[in-house]
């Protein structure tokens, strides 16, 4: 625990810190972070960081004890699990979300208990200890590609990246998903050079793209955002996303 006035505690990583370098402060699989005060809730009523989409990113970032690791470092699926951390230390377990139910398009409010949100379940191999790059032969071209799993940094250069594109060429057909592609691909049959993945991205069969981004997919190691919902208003049985924005730390207790 840190040796301060502020109480933290100490948060487990669903990666296990399994594929940060040997020697990173997250290599523990595990993270400290402080229980959140009013100081923190300055942060949350920034006009300036709601705006620019930061907000809750200067959150998390604030509530993390030690000051030297960067929180830019941090694979999404550990950045997600800390914010959920980081709700049921500040205000409790229960969570209400506004959903909106898939068959009927009734909107309601869903108490979500955040404590039965769990783990991925997932097999680490002992060979990608320390390294986050992972082979994946793809099944109609038979590539090989050797790709990483993105981090909050990598996360932000892709937003920035987009947003750089609107401005370039106008268009109303989104890049994101190659956009995405390139940035997590790190070598085709062994070539690191940027123009042959950036080109093999652009002409990969549809059928090879789904099944690297399921592959990618089912081996991050993350925090399930799901939960089960009945529609009160159709009794529709659905598993919705947990919303995971500004609201998700205001809760309608608050004053």
């Amino acid at each position: 625990m840190a040796e301060n006035l502020y109480p933290s505690e100490i948060i487990g990583l669903p990666s296990k810190g399994w594929y940060y370098p040997e020697g990173h402060p997250l290599a523990s699989g595990e993270l400290e972070i402080y229980y959140m005060t009013a100081k923190h809730e300055d942060i949350l009523t920034s006009r300036t960081l709601i705006a620019r989409g930061v907000v809750i990113d200067k959150l998390i970032e604030a509530l993390i004890v030690n000051k030297n690791i960067k929180y830019g470092d941090l694979l999404n699926g550990d950045k997600n699990a800390l914010m959920v951390a980081a709700r049921i230390m500040g205000y409790g377990k229960d969570y209400d979300a506004t959903v909106t139910c898939p068959a009927c398009d009734t909107t309601t409010t869903h108490t979500l208990n955040l404590e039965t949100l769990s783990e991925k379940e997932l097999e680490f191999d002992p060979k990608n200890k320390g390294k986050n790059e992972f082979d994946f032969q793809l099944p109609f071209s038979k590539r090989t590609v050797t790709f990483k799993l993105l981090t909050h940094q990598d996360d932000r250069d892709i937003d920035n990246d987009l947003e750089a594109m609107k401005k370039v060429v106008k268009s109303e057909v989104s890049t994101e998903i190659t956009t995405r592609m390139k940035k997590t691909i790190v070598a085709i049959d062994g070539s690191r050079d940027n123009k042959t993945i950036r080109e093999f991205v652009d002409a990969m069969p549809a059928r090879d793209a789904v099944a690297y981004r399921e592959y990618a997919k089912n081996i991050n190691p993350h925090i399930e955002l799901k939960s089960d919902f009945v529609c009160p208003s159709c009794g529709q049985e659905s598993r919705l996303e947990v919303p995971i924005d500004v609201g998700f730390f205001w809760p309608n207790s608050r004053v």
